[in-house]
C-alpha cells in the first residue's frame, strides 16, 4: 500500500490517500489543543499513545458488534480506515455532569445523570461547536432522520460497552463525543475515541485523567493516558 498526498490536516491527526481509493491512512500527532485552537502544545508520546488507545477502543466496540472506519494498525502513530463521507455533527454522551454541562445548566460538577443525556453538536471551531437538534440537522440536510436515529442508537450502544469497561478498570466515563460517516449507505463510527475526546476520573479519587488535565494546567497529561491504557492492558510497546 502506497500513502499518497495529505488530503486534511485536523488539531492533532492528519489523513493521507492510498493507492486505494476506499481507504485513508489516519496519522496521530503529539500536538494538543483545547478552547478551540485557543490553547495548544505538542505532548511527546501523545500521538502513539492516543492512536493505539484508539485501535483498542475500536477493536472492543468491534467485538461487540459496533463498526467503525478502524481496519488496523500501521505504525506506533499510523493507523488504517476506511473512506467515509463524515456527517458534520458530533453526538455527546453525558453520564456525569461536567464541562460546558456545568456552565450552561449551572448543574453541580459531578452529579450522575440518570438516564444520560444526549446532545448533538455542529462540528464548526469558527461558530464554537453549537449546540443543535434533529431539526437543524433536518433543516440543513447534515443528515436524514434514519442516520440521527442511528447516531442516536450506535452512541448510547458505545456506552453500554464503554462504561463498563472503564468501571472494571477503575474508571468512570464521565462523557465522551462521537463522529459517523456513511460508508456504502452504512452509518460507521469515524473519528477517534481517545482521552482527548472523553472525560475519565478515576473511580475512586476522581482524579481527572483525560484533556482536562491539559485544559485546567493539572499536569502530567500523557502519563494520565498511559495510566488508563495500562488499566485497560492496552498495549503501548
Amino acid at each position: 500500500m502506497q500513502i499518497g498526498k495529505e488530503l486534511y490536516t485536523g488539531k492533532a491527526k492528519s489523513v493521507f490517500a492510498t493507492d486505494d481509493p476506499e481507504r485513508y491512512v489516519m496519522r496521530y500527532r503529539d500536538d494538543t489543543s483545547a478552547f478551540d485552537g485557543g490553547k495548544k502544545a505538542s505532548l511527546a508520546r501523545k500521538g502513539a499513545v492516543n492512536n493505539k488507545f484508539n485501535a483498542f477502543i475500536m477493536g472492543k466496540l468491534a467485538e461487540a458488534g459496533i463498526l467503525s472506519h478502524f481496519e488496523r494498525l500501521l505504525s506506533d502513530t499510523e493507523s488504517l480506515v476506511k473512506r467515509l463521507d463524515m456527517i458534520p455533527v458530533e453526538c455527546v454522551v453525558r453520564n456525569i455532569a461536567a464541562g460546558s454541562l456545568c456552565r450552561r445548566l449551572g448543574v453541580t460538577e459531578g452529579t450522575e445523570l440518570n438516564p444520560p443525556t444526549f446532545e448533538f453538536f455542529l462540528k464548526n471551531d469558527a461558530l464554537h461547536d453549537p449546540m443543535i437538534n434533529d431539526s437543524h440537522i433536518l433543516a440543513f440536510n447534515w443528515a436524514s432522520a434514519a442516520e440521527i436515529a442511528r447516531m442516536r442508537e450506535l452512541t448510547f450502544a458505545v456506552n453500554t460497552v464503554l462504561k463498563k469497561l472503564f468501571l472494571d478498570a477503575g474508571i468512570l466515563l464521565v462523557d465522551y463525543k462521537l463522529e459517523f460517516g456513511r460508508y456504502h449507505g452504512e452509518v460507521l463510527l469515524g473519528d477517534e475515541f481517545s482521552p482527548d475526546g472523553c472525560r475519565l476520573w478515576d473511580a475512586k479519587t476522581g482524579e481527572k485523567l483525560d484533556k482536562d488535565r491539559f485544559r485546567q494546567d493539572l499536569g502530567n497529561v500523557i502519563e494520565a493516558y498511559e495510566e488508563v491504557a495500562r488499566r485497560l492492558g492496552v498495549d503501548l510497546s
